[in-house]
This record gives C-alpha cells, structure tokens and sequence, in this order.
C-alpha cells in the first residue's frame, strides 16, 4: 500500500531523524491537520501525519520504504483587512521541491517558509 505522509518541520527540528529515498522507516502516524493542509497544498493529497507528540502512546508503528520526499515552503502574511500582525500561511502559496533526503533543518525559500515535508512510503 502507499501512503502520503505530511512530517511538519516543528517535528523534525524537535526529534526527527534524517531519512531519503530508499530508507526503511518505523513511523507512528496520526491524523493529518487537513484544514491546514488545505488551505496550504490546496486538493494534493495526504494519507497520515507523522507524529512524535499528539498520537496516543499505544499507537501502533508503521514500517515503510519512503519512495518520494518533497520539501514544502509557503508564504505567510496578515488576513486580508486584520489589524492584528499575526501572520497565516497564504492560500495555496506551496512550492513543493523534490529532495533525495530530509534532514533536521532545512533553509527557507525566498520569501517561503519551509513548513515540512510529503512523503511517499510504500508498505508491505
């Protein structure tokens, strides 16, 4: 089976190891934040989330061989007319960039903040 796994950068900063195409994998995946991922990559699709944190400690593992991974960067900015100065990510503003790896830290893209990865596992 495959799956589209969203990994949020907060995640791999905190906790996550360096992974690439090809690597064997053992994953608790939860449920994916789809507002957010909506507003962001539009109808793209996303299985799973991986998750270190939010899932429940019974959670079972997911073992998997990551076929694909894609750097994900997006604008922030203000809502329109707000007041406030806090900023949202911009309605469909993904770049998805194809990578062979995904490490720790990755930079910015212009003026795009890298918010995480998508990644394609194969399971058995």
């Amino acid at each position: 089976m495959d799956l589209v796994v969203w990994v949020d950068d907060w995640q791999m900063q905190c906790c996550g190891d360096p992974f690439g195409v090809g690597s064997r994998v053992s994953w608790k995946l939860g449920e994916p934040d789809r507002d957010w991922l909506a507003t962001v990559l539009g109808d793209v699709r996303v299985d799973k989330a991986e998750d270190h944190h939010l899932v429940p400690a019974d959670t079972p593992v997911t073992e998997a061989v990551v076929t694909a991974i894609s750097a994900v960067h997006c604008a922030y900015a203000p809502k329109p007319g707000a007041t406030s100065p806090t900023m949202y990510a911009v309605e469909g503003s993904a770049v998805l960039s194809p990578v062979e790896s995904a490490e720790r830290w990755t930079k910015n893209l212009g003026d795009r903040k890298f918010v995480g990865y998508l990644v394609h596992l194969r399971t058995s």
